[in-house]
């Protein structure tokens, strides 16, 4: 499917979006963990979460998803029944690396593959926690999918293990914590950066003792004395997906629009504080709190920007949002410049050679780096051309922003890899009045 955005009036309105992808897939796993009927309102249905929820009915789980409500059944970690066959993660780091803690810490052998891009992503960063917990697990050669997880001795906990993590990273920390679960004694995590914190806010919800120091650089896990309770709630927007709608209407003239009911967890919205920096007009009003998910509004208009830095504990902040802020940075005065962020590289494409590659195709003066690159902004995007999205869901809606502040429409060929994230994609941009030509 190709797809291609065009727009000559200002984007104007406001819009609620489907559920947080991050917090879809743990409260998912999470609710399969505890003990009781799980009811979670807002849940995103993509391609991502179904590839959890298939995964989840495969280890014997039940579940309904109607509309965006999704009722589950938890079973308790030992009520997970080991797959008749591999478990099948799609194209989803997250499933797959989630699932191998979870599964770890229950004491379920299976088998966890993917996609042939999930194939080359490096699985190494959980394998080796794991091992050192006691966990059977083995990887392909290369350190990639597919894992394979082998039963332990009946009545043998893992191993509670302190460790320091060299780079942060939320999927690694949290396959650590859902296997300390099963784990004897406190398990300790320390990163070098704050990283997002959903799986310890919905762990702490559940009943179980886990403490975090005042930076978010070190948490401690006790593993549960029970099961941990069920979960009641609605899940805020999804802050990565809204980081496209932010940015068109920064970028648009004399746009005006409004988020509602949007997730602001602090761990997630480095792309604020950055776009802020750089001159953004955007007010932020937290208006609730769910299960320790603060919640809110935002307001974004039409802005003139200027170039930044950015390096440090603000990448992991804002990694998932790197596409479209090269976007951004192409049309601020001045130069931006990206550092420390070689984790880039291992997404679902390597995001910072795939973004070079295509951006210069655009127009873009950018050169790439070993852990990021720099963009000379305020040069004319370049319409009129083809681009692809490589298989990644946040490049090929990255490429869609662009075409609407090109100077002639820019045709995203693979299209379809954007339901794997954001299906709403679409028509959320046409309801504020972006024009969508399929």
């Amino acid at each position: 499917m190709s797809l291609n955005l065009r727009t000559s009036a200002p984007l104007r309105g406001e819009c609620r979006l489907a559920g947080d992808k991050s917090l879809s897939h743990r409260v998912a796993l999470l609710a399969a963990l505890a003990e009781g009927e799980s009811r979670i309102e807002n849940f995103l249905d993509a391609g991502v979460t179904r590839a959890m929820l298939d995964a989840l009915a495969a280890l014997g789980v039940e579940w309904e998803l109607e509309k965006d409500v999704l009722l589950l059944q938890g079973k308790g970690p030992g009520g997970l029944r080991p797959p008749g066959e591999a478990l099948h993660c799609g194209n989803s780091g997250t499933t797959l690396r989630l699932l191998a803690g979870a599964l770890a810490g229950a004491n379920v052998p299976c088998v966890l593959d993917g996609s042939p891009g999930l194939r080359t992503r490096p699985m190494d960063r959980i394998v080796k926690p794991l091992q050192a917990m006691g966990v059977p697990i083995e990887a392909a050669r290369g350190g990639t999918a597919p894992l394979s997880l082998s039963r332990r001795p009946n009545g043998v906990p893992l191993d509670a293990i302190s460790i320091t993590l060299p780079v942060a990273s939320a999927q690694v920390k949290s396959a650590i914590l859902f296997a300390a679960l099963g784990a004897d004694g406190t398990t300790t995590i320390k990163e070098p950066g704050p990283s997002r914190d959903h799986s310890e806010r919905l762990l702490k919800a559940m009943g179980v003792g886990i403490m975090r120091d005042a930076n978010n650089l070190r948490v401690t896990l006790d593993p549960p004395a029970g099961p941990m309770r069920p979960l009641r709630l609605r899940l805020p927007g999804d802050f990565s997906s809204g980081a496209f709608l932010i940015c068109a209407a920064l970028l648009i003239p004399r746009s005006d629009i409004v988020i509602r009911d949007i997730g602001l967890n602090p761990t997630r919205t480095g792309l604020i504080d950055a776009l802020i920096a750089m001159g953004a007009a955007i007010d932020s009003q937290i208006t609730g709190e769910s299960y320790g998910e603060p919640i809110g509004d935002l307001r974004v208009q039409a802005s003139k920007l200027h170039g930044t830095r950015i390096d440090g504990p603000l990448v992991v902040r804002m990694i998932d949002e790197f596409p479209i802020f090269a976007i951004v940075a192409a049309m601020a005065d001045g130069l931006s410049v990206v550092a420390d962020a070689e984790e880039l590289r291992f997404k679902e494409s390597d995001r910072i050679a795939v973004l070079s590659k295509e951006l210069k195709g655009i127009g873009v003066d950018i050169e790439e780096m070993p852990d990021g690159f720099r963009i000379r902004g305020r040069r004319k995007l370049k319409g009129g051309v083809s681009v692809k999205s490589h298989g990644d869901h946040r490049l090929g809606m990255a490429f869609c922003i662009a075409s609407l502040i090109a100077d002639e429409p820019i045709l995203l060929e693979d299209a379809e890899i954007i339901d794997q994230s954001f299906p709403e994609f679409s028509r959320h941009l046409e309801e504020l009045g972006a024009q969508v030509l399929v």
